[in-house]
């Protein structure tokens, strides 16, 4: 008993991260199905084809490269203009400033079908053609926010009397900002930017009322859902989990260096 109360934290953290990587590692497993039919929810036996043969189904490759250049465009512009608008609000006052942090708040609190639809309604007044550019505005803007609030908070925590020691070195405000401010706020910067990339590639509500003809990867996998989902799928979410667990663990790494380093 006294084993367990001095590790119950631990275990419970340990069930709390089971529980959330367990559809992961079905998906997983799954990935090496060769189904019977056409749905994929049934375990038939081991295969390796849909791993040799990733693009094996039509139009999905082509599905995956848009929302990944979605993605990486949205996480640009919104880490950007995020970070622009983060150190405003943190440095600044102005007249505004309550609205504007209400405003930055909003499409993290709003429903998704309500953004959707209104970002719809208004590409259809100002009779614009849906497509690529809808939904790259429409993920700026939502990923934007998130940008703002991880960039924000980083700021609000830096010590401002570094900058002041870089001011009392007789360095100019552009040496203070690239050599201070920003290495400072850069993991800030880069928790925002990859928030930004996992929503915009994740995204499928918004989209769907903003693409018209466009069909990115989520909205793929939402209609061959209703057909049959090809075990192709299972292998691209794997390989996009291990590729986000990489990153993880890359930046853990660089991390305990440095704090060794210093250290």
């Amino acid at each position: 008993m006294r084993w367990l109360r001095r590790n119950i934290v631990v275990i419970a953290g340990v069930l709390a991260l089971g529980y959330l990587v367990l559809p992961n590692l079905v998906v997983l497993a799954f990935s090496f199905n060769k189904p019977k039919g056409r749905f994929n929810y049934t375990w038939n036996h081991f295969s390796t084809d849909a791993w040799q043969h990733p693009c094996g189904v039509a139009d999905m490759c082509g599905s995956l490269t848009l929302s990944l250049r979605l993605a990486v465009y949205a996480t640009l512009g919104a880490t950007v203009l995020g970070t622009m608008t983060a150190f405003a609000l943190a440095r600044y006052r102005f007249r505004g400033r309550a609205a504007t942090n209400l405003l930055i708040f909003l499409p993290m609190a709003m429903p998704e079908v309500v953004m959707g639809a209104s970002l719809g309604t208004l590409f259809l007044n100002m009779r614009i053609r849906f497509g690529f550019w809808t939904i790259l505005i429409a993920h700026i803007m939502f990923c934007m926010s998130f940008v703002v609030v991880a960039v924000k908070a980083r700021i609000m925590s830096m010590d401002p009397r570094l900058e002041q020691a870089a001011q009392d070195l007789y360095a100019t405000p552009a040496q203070t900002f690239l050599r201070i401010t920003l290495p400072l706020a850069a993991p800030g910067i880069a928790a925002g930017a990859l928030l930004s990339f996992a929503l915009s590639f994740d995204d499928y509500i918004i989209t769907s009322f903003n693409a018209g003809s466009t069909v990115t990867f989520p909205m793929f996998v939402w209609g061959s859902a209703q057909r049959g989902t090809p075990v192709q799928v299972n292998v691209i979410g794997t390989a996009m989990f291990a590729v986000a667990v990489l990153l993880v663990v890359a930046g853990q790494l660089v991390g305990g260096r440095r704090r060794g380093a210093r250290s």
